[in-house]
């Protein structure tokens, strides 16, 4: 893997469980960066708006500190993993408490610039 032609984004604190995050993240893998940009902008999903802001952020760090072409890039890797969850507790029958789990969740995105190759047909010359 040549270090020099991708780009990487974080976002640590994403307000929702890993499993949701994680079917927005497959749908992107090994698209084109615009058109999973409009994948995600024209997405029902409320989470589809924080993986665009990375995927975005991703982007930016492609032309900007990388100086790669934005128009060859590729989502080569999205994936996704447990953050912290915050406790609350519910009030139940006779006193008695139930807690809740809200989830946070890490994403992380990964664009690789994908070049065309040129292929030259060689012709053997035989002896």
């Amino acid at each position: 893997m040549n270090n020099d032609l991708i780009s990487i984004a974080k976002d640590n604190t994403i307000r929702t469980s890993s499993f949701k995050l994680n079917n927005i993240a497959k749908l992107i893998v090994n698209l084109k960066a615009s058109t999973a940009v409009n994948q995600l902008k024209f997405s029902q999903k409320r989470i589809s708006l924080s993986v665009l802001k990375v995927l975005n952020a991703a982007i930016a760090n492609a032309e900007n500190n990388k100086q790669l072409d934005i128009d060859n890039l590729f989502v080569k890797e999205a994936y996704v993993g447990k953050s912290l969850s915050m406790k609350r507790f519910r009030p139940r029958a006779k006193g008695r408490a139930s807690s809740i789990l809200k989830p946070f969740s890490k994403l992380t995105i990964v664009l690789e610039e994908r070049r065309k190759s040129v292929k030259k047909n060689k012709k053997e010359k035989k002896d």
